[in-house]
């Protein structure tokens, strides 16, 4: 009896250090083959695996919703790959999000990392905060300050890794580990927490590996 209270009482204690240590800033894996753990919207799965998953083309905006624990998120990281296909190629990652309308976001055009037209490559990385400030509007009325170049930018077919912090308001976004942002903006959200997502854009479809929310 003694040693059943005393393995029960390891076991609490187990669990409050790892919740504890994980609302301190521990690194969280998400896995992304357990599908029970996900909403699926506007998209369909290719193929899944245990660290990534692959989407199918789709009108309009498609997420891949995480359906646990709400974040507020220091950093996340992924890679990622979209495709250098003109206006059909938008992938990145939805955080703060309350729902499949209201979010905000970081996302790439990797059809652009190389793009004859240089205004264009200057366009390459884009932050957004739906519904109020999708890109067209932030475009508008602040051109060139959410979106920008991606320095040393990898082939438009090609994975890359990204990495964002999130010091609230500041967001700063990192491609393949250089140490030099290629993005910072201010938040231009009221929320600070919520759930995150892989999102992809209107004709758009992606390959996403190895998330990891701090």
């Amino acid at each position: 009896m003694k040693k059943m209270i005393r393995c029960t009482m390891l076991y609490l204690l187990a669990v409050m250090t790892a919740t504890t240590s994980f609302a301190q800033g521990k690194i969280q894996k998400l896995p992304l083959d357990d599908q029970t753990n996900w909403q699926i919207f506007n998209r369909s799965i290719v193929t899944v695996s245990k660290d990534s998953v692959a989407f199918g083309q789709g009108e309009n905006e498609g997420m891949w919703i995480w359906k646990g624990t709400t974040f507020t998120p220091q950093t996340i990281e992924f890679d990622v790959r979209g495709e250098n296909n003109m206006d059909r190629s938008f992938v990145g990652i939805a955080f703060n999000l309350q729902d499949e309308k209201t979010y905000e976001g970081i996302y790439f055009r990797p059809f652009n990392f190389y793009n004859p037209d240089t205004i264009r490559r200057w366009r390459a990385v884009q932050y957004i905060c739906a519904p109020n400030y999708p890109w067209f509007k932030l475009r508008e009325d602040s051109p060139g300050k959410y979106e920008n170049k991606v320095w040393q930018a990898p082939n438009g077919d090609d994975w890359f890794h990204v990495k964002i912090t999130i010091d609230h308001p500041v967001i700063k976004v990192y491609v393949n580990k250089n140490n030099t942002p290629t993005l910072v903006v201010n938040s231009l959200s009221e929320h600070k927490s919520g759930r995150v997502a892989l999102w992809m854009g209107n004709q758009a479809r992606g390959t996403f590996a190895n998330l990891v929310v701090k």
